[in-house]
């Protein structure tokens, strides 16, 4: 009896503990928030909320003493116990379905770690602002986008528009049913939050243009079936491999592409392809959509709601092809088969703001995961990538000669420092004689100068002072009409003094040359041609590349006048003669890539030239006739200036057989600036002592060293692992915060050193 009663009286005190464990228990969830805040944080799943809280969505929690909502990403939900410490409750669900797939949140994780990114900015990037918006309604003529309001909500005037428009209304009815200002549904068109009927029944990948017709050939040559095969073996086998096509200029690796591509989606499989210019964006589209039929387009000229639009028949699996720029990476294919990178070294595939991924390094990953092949393409590989092909980690697929039987063109360097080469403008009598050569056969011209605007600099005569931008350490460019001083650093306008500010010696000089005066000089010098210019000053408008482009392959252009936009990636069988103006821009920079960025954007321009029947000449003026980057270009021979690159880099650790985060600190005190990059080189050292091989570089005042009414520091720190550089760099600076006049970034693996 006592050993019964017992046992009913330990189960009748275990009652209360069973439900307070089963009070302790729960469902949580773990949140990022896309600012403010860098660590995940977790919140209690109220019962209500369980089936539709899970990861890939977003929600919305309370935050602070205050608990303002706040919209996050939830990245994980888990059952267990709860902390001791009452944890807060989510206050709701944002999305009717997840908008980021398992696997693209494992990739969100990973980017953070590989490019020190907050989770928070790299959500942000991988899911465009269109797909972020919130309504979703149906209207006509003015409709509202599929997704309204991004992380704000509309002020009370914008909902009341949204509101209106759920019938059909134009933008007058609106305003007078509504009472808001026309700006308010100005705004709301802008942002995409409202948009034209019109632009949404356009089918998705379709163009108003005429698409040029690419036939596809008989046959492919030698190369470039071993390059499909190689591609197509992975394919079948659902095995990643990474594949290099090295093909001259004009070799075919656009078929290639288009065959490869076939291939994955005659398996019921879709394929990315990314280009790295937005002007390469129609020429390619049109290719694909001969083969195709529908293709879908990403690009930042896209408004949001059409990007939207994309998106969301990309992600039902309604488009078998995605062509686009950087971003187009992200695209959320449900069955990828194929992903193509052209010109892939390209320095606009590393995104310049956080954060600062590489798109060629996320397509890896992507492919690695996916099980799917990755085709890199270009003439030049990056020395990154020609470096892991000759270590056996990436396969190379050399496509030697041009198809068709045309030869590359000849190349004549114009030493510039020889005096009978000097001319009163910028092209000098070789050049104009080619020009001349190639206008009289019906051959067009395509000249390379990679300087916007007018002249470079203005100076004065007397004393020498150059006019800069009072915000930058920089020379203000001349730009015309209005001799206007534009900073390419900030975009400040400024207009030029009539005399130096400095000895008020009247009588200022133009130096240098730009886009726009060489436009000026070589319509004077050839009256008779039709000339245009291709930079970013002339290509602002929406569909300002297409109108260019299809005018010059229709021949209403004889000569194309452009910064690198036109160096790459167009193929216009017409064009005889190619000039590159000023070879050595780039050549001197204080950057440890500027040989080889030279050398590829010379050997680039000379591949526009001499793919048709009537054949092409290619004339290079530059002052460092004897560089490696320039001989190895004038002869058509990259690999040469890579075997005189590598070791080079070798030597000093520089990538690709080292890494490199910099560190980049501004102030608007030049004060603060220093002494915040001098404490940050200090710990660095600190951490990184004992380690071998590690080297820590500055502090010291950026190339650029004043920017925005900002000035500039940095530190470098360089060394054989690229994870054990990032650990140092996060145990160095972890503790750190900053004064409140001083921001500083982290760049792992940097493009751009200046």
């Amino acid at each position: 009896m006592t050993h019964q009663h017992t046992t009913q009286r330990q189960l009748f005190e275990s009652g209360p503990k069973w439900v307070e464990d089963d009070a302790r228990h729960g469902t949580i969830a773990t949140v990022v928030l896309p600012e403010g805040v860098d660590k995940p944080l977790d919140y209690r799943v109220p019962e209500a909320l369980a089936a539709s809280v899970e990861p890939g969505r977003r929600v919305r929690v309370p935050l602070g003493r205050g608990n303002r909502e706040r919209l996050a990403y939830c990245v994980a939900v888990r059952s267990g116990e709860l902390p001791q410490a009452p944890l807060k409750d989510v206050a709701g669900v944002e999305d009717e379905r997840p908008l980021l797939s398992r696997r693209m949140l494992e990739l969100t994780e990973w980017m953070a770690d590989r490019w020190m990114a907050r989770r928070g900015e790299v959500l942000e990037a991988v899911l465009p602002a269109g797909v972020r918006l919130r309504h979703r309604v149906r209207l006509d003529p003015l409709l509202v986008a599929s997704g309204v309001a991004p992380s704000r909500r509309p002020t009370p005037a914008q909902a009341r528009v949204l509101e209106a428009a759920a019938t059909p209304a134009t933008a007058v009815q609106l305003t007078r049913a509504t009472g808001a200002s026309r700006a308010v549904v100005s705004r709301l068109l802008k942002i995409g939050l409202l948009q034209e009927a019109g632009s949404v029944e356009r089918p998705v990948g379709k163009s108003p243009r005429q698409p040029v017709r690419h036939d596809r050939p008989a046959q492919l040559s030698p190369a470039q079936a071993d390059a499909l095969a190689a591609i197509c073996g992975s394919m079948r086998a659902s095995r990643h491999e990474t594949v290099v096509l090295f093909g001259v200029t004009g070799s075919g690796k656009t078929e290639v592409y288009l065959q490869s591509v076939e291939e994955a989606v005659a398996y019921g499989r879709q394929a990315i392809v990314l280009v790295p210019e937005i002007s390469l964006t129609p020429q390619t589209c049109d290719r694909f959509r001969a083969r195709f039929g529908t293709v879908a387009v990403l690009h930042s000229h896209l408004t949001p709601a059409e990007r939207h639009a994309q998106w969301r028949e990309i992600a039902a699996g309604r488009v078998n092809v995605v062509v686009g720029a950087r971003s187009a990476i992200f695209a959320p294919l449900p069955r990828l088969g194929l992903i193509v990178i052209d010109e892939e070294h390209e320095t606009s595939f590393k995104q310049a703001t956080a954060p600062r991924y590489h798109a060629r390094d996320v397509a890896e990953w992507i492919a690695r995961a996916e099980g799917v092949p990755l085709v890199l393409g270009s003439a030049t590989p990056s020395l990154e990538t020609f470096a892991r092909c000759l270590a056996g980690e990436w396969r190379m697929c050399r496509l030697a000669d041009r198809v068709g039987g045309s030869q590359l063109p000849a190349v004549l360097t114009v030493d510039l420092r020889d005096p009978g080469s000097r001319a009163r403008g910028a092209v000098t009598p070789r050049l104009a004689a080619g020009i001349r050569w190639a206008l009289d056969a019906g051959g067009q011209v395509m000249l390379l100068l990679n300087r916007r605007g007018f002249a470079t600099h203005v100076q004065c005569a007397s004393c020498g002072h150059a006019m800069r931008c009072p915000q930058c350490d920089l020379a203000l460019t001349l730009h015309q009409p209005g001799d206007r001083g534009i900073c390419h650093g900030c975009g400040l306008v400024s207009r030029l003094p009539a005399a130096c500010p400095e000895c008020h010696a009247p009588g200022l000089v133009q130096r240098g040359t730009g886009t726009q005066r060489l436009e000026e000089q070589v319509r004077r010098a050839f009256p008779d041609a039709a000339v245009a210019r291709m930079d970013t000053d002339t290509m602002r408008t929406r569909g300002s590349h297409e109108r260019t482009l299809d005018a010059f392959r229709n021949r209403d252009i004889d000569i194309l006048v452009g910064t690198q936009m036109i160096a790459k990636g167009l193929d216009f069988p017409t064009v005889m003669l190619v000039g590159v103006v000023n070879a050595d821009a780039a050549l001197h920079l204080a950057d440890f890539r500027a040989s080889e960025r030279t050398c590829q954007l010379v050997m680039q321009v000379a591949g526009r030239s001499g793919r048709g029947p009537l054949g092409g000449r290619v004339v290079v003026q530059t002052s460092t006739p004897d560089h490696p980057a320039i001989r190895a270009a004038a002869v058509h021979d990259y690999e040469a200036f890579v075997r005189s690159e590598l070791p080079i880099r070798e030597q000093l650790l520089y990538p690709p057989y080292g890494s490199i985060v910099r560190i980049v600190v501004r102030s608007e005190s030049e004060r603060g600036a220093a002494d915040w990059a001098g404490l940050v080189a200090e710990r660095l050292r600190a951490e990184a002592a004992g380690v071998p091989a590690i080297r820590v570089l500055g502090p010291a005042p950026a190339p650029i060293a004043r920017l925005r009414d900002r000035f500039r520091w940095h530190v470098q720190v360089h060394g054989p692992d690229g994870s054990e550089l990032r650990l140092i760099v996060r145990r160095a600076t972890c503790s750190l915060r900053a004064p409140d006049d001083v921001a500083w970034i982290a760049d792992v693996d940097p493009v751009d050193m200046l």
